[in-house]
């Protein structure tokens, strides 16, 4: 965290792939390298049992996910899926509004290292980065309006307690 805090914010490059997603040795080594390449800061979360697909020392294996994704740095805010712009591999998460840029497949399945550095510049330095963030920010304030006190979501919550209450 300490090192998280001391980066410029929207710089570093959050990677999790959640309990599900298993790459193999091959797509790691893609991926490892094409962050490598982006010249981008990054933290790159693994689970234990897959640590030994890449170098000592390039992944953690374990972060406090909230903080780190709260941190400004990461420019993520907690429902990263919702608010920042992504770079996506397709088996982890769909182009549906224009939130990230799609990584593309060889017909091996595998996502080449020029692939993702290049998707990573992208987002994080082009011109549709900037478009991804400013699409981000506006579906971040929608989703801050839902939940506050009268938006939409806080209507919905005191009208199914109420329900729950007098039933």
């Amino acid at each position: 965290m300490k090192w998280l805090d001391e980066q410029p914010n929207g710089s570093v490059i959050y990677v999790s792939f959640g309990s599900s997603a298993k790459l193999g040795v091959d797509q790691m080594e893609e991926l490892a390298c094409g962050l490598r390449g982006s010249n981008c800061h990054f933290l790159w979360v693994v689970r234990a049992t897959e640590e030994f697909k890449l170098p000592k020392h390039f992944v953690v294996s374990w972060c406090p996910q909230l903080e780190v994704l709260a941190n400004e740095a990461t420019h993520c805010g907690w429902n990263s899926t919702l608010v920042v712009p992504m770079v996506a591999i397709p088996q982890c998460v769909i182009d549906v509004l224009g939130w990230e840029s799609g990584v593309q497949r060889e017909e091996s399945g595998i996502v080449r290292r020029e692939a993702v550095g290049g998707c990573i510049r992208e987002v994080m330095e082009g011109e549709r980065g900037r478009e991804i963030r400013s699409n981000a920010m506006k579906w971040r304030e929608l989703a801050r309006e839902a939940v506050d006190e009268g938006g939409s979501s806080d209507r919905s919550i005191d009208e199914f307690v109420s329900k729950l209450v007098h039933s």
